[in-house]
């Protein structure tokens, strides 16, 4: 009954909190509204594999246009050499302004370099750009945040602070090349550290540091086998799982996979991002516990605001010139805030919002 008062709490101000974060846009709008610019804009996305990257770059597409640019929109198929020579045909072809969502944040620096020396501005989407003084801005969620957020929810639903345990925890994150994926973690790791260190939460596996549970290119694939090992090796005597801590939908989903094929405890926690279409269904049917929302319409919108001032020769906004270092200094960044979907606050915040339809998640 407490977890459940808990949740519904935590469900109505999280839902709340979509009405502030990220400047307050919940809904795709032109940030400009007039559709009074003009010039080329370049964006580069990683991959079309995982949901959201697609809605990420149909929605700035989508954004940018009606706010009178023209765009060039590609996916390289989560292969670097792709993406640079994506990038180098944006460049060539004209582009004022290159928003990258990159594979490997520290592969781009050689055509970078190009994109400076020709003045063009870089905005890095949702993935620090590392080691290159090319890069103008940021625009991202607030990426610790989310692992905190996912912290939290596991803390509060096995009530860590009253609850005798011990309860046994895994952990699966994302890319090793990912500067996300170390932010992600830190996050959740700083609220879990402690009842890890105290023998309240036990990893059976022993795969804590992030070396050890990084998911290469954030793949389900991967994320079920290593699964199935630890199931495998800690689980299959009837152990029981209390928590998995995943950073992001896809490798949940792997965890998922391996748990369904091998596991036949009590289903554990289980954490996601990107509310993938596949892991709402999830959620529905108590295989997933919550997922990081990221409007991505609002991530955009954001990023368009930043675009039009770069075009028209004004400041971008702007809101953490602190935070995010990449080697070369602190990158000027926007942060929008993410809130988590579970299967109290799903409607409210996904179909209502028109994110998705109910006949999406059937």
């Amino acid at each position: 009954m407490k977890k459940k008062i808990l949740s519904g709490i935590l469900s109505v101000v999280l839902a709340a909190s979509m009405l502030v974060g990220c400047g307050g846009a919940a809904a795709p709008a032109s940030s400009s509204g007039s559709g009074s610019g003009s010039g080329k804009v370049g964006v580069a996305m990683p991959t079309k594999d995982l949901q959201r990257w697609n809605q990420d770059g149909a929605n700035m597409e989508q954004q940018l246009k009606a706010a009178g640019y023209e765009v060039d929109l590609q996916y390289a198929s989560n292969d670097i050499a792709t993406q640079v020579s994506q990038i180098e045909n944006m460049i060539s072809s004209g582009a004022k302004v290159l928003v990258i969502a990159s594979i490997d944040g520290d592969s781009l620096g050689t055509v970078l370099a190009q994109a400076k020396e020709q003045g063009i501005k870089v905005i890095a989407y949702d993935r620090l750009i590392m080691n290159s003084d090319a890069v103008s801005y940021y625009a991202t969620f607030d990426n610790y945040m989310v692992g905190t957020k996912q912290g939290e929810y596991i803390k509060e639903q096995l009530d860590l602070d009253n609850a005798a345990g011990p309860f046994n925890l895994e952990i699966f994150t994302g890319d090793p090349g990912d500067n996300n994926a170390r932010f992600f973690y830190g996050g959740a790791i700083d609220v879990l550290k402690p009842y890890i260190d105290s023998g309240k939460l036990v990893v059976k596996s022993g795969q804590v540091d992030f070396d050890n549970v990084a998911t290469a290119n954030w793949s389900t694939e991967n994320a079920q086998s290593r699964m199935d090992a630890i199931i495998s090796a800690n689980y299959a005597d009837g152990t029981k799982l209390d928590a998995v801590l995943c950073s992001n939908d896809s490798t949940a989903l792997g965890v998922t996979n391996s748990l369904t094929a091998n596991y036949t405890g009590e289903w554990p926690i289980i954490t996601g991002q990107d509310c993938d279409v596949a892991n709402v269904k999830n959620m529905i049917a108590g295989k997933q516990s919550m997922s990081i929302f990221k409007d991505t319409r609002t991530l955009a919108a954001k990023t368009v605001e930043m675009v039009d001032a770069i075009m028209k020769g004004t400041e971008a906004p702007v809101n953490d010139t602190k935070t995010y270092d990449n080697g070369t200094g602190v990158i000027p960044s926007y942060l929008c805030e993410p809130v988590f979907a579970d299967v109290n606050n799903y409607k409210e915040l996904l179909i209502d919002s028109g994110y998705y339809t109910e006949d999406q998640l059937k």
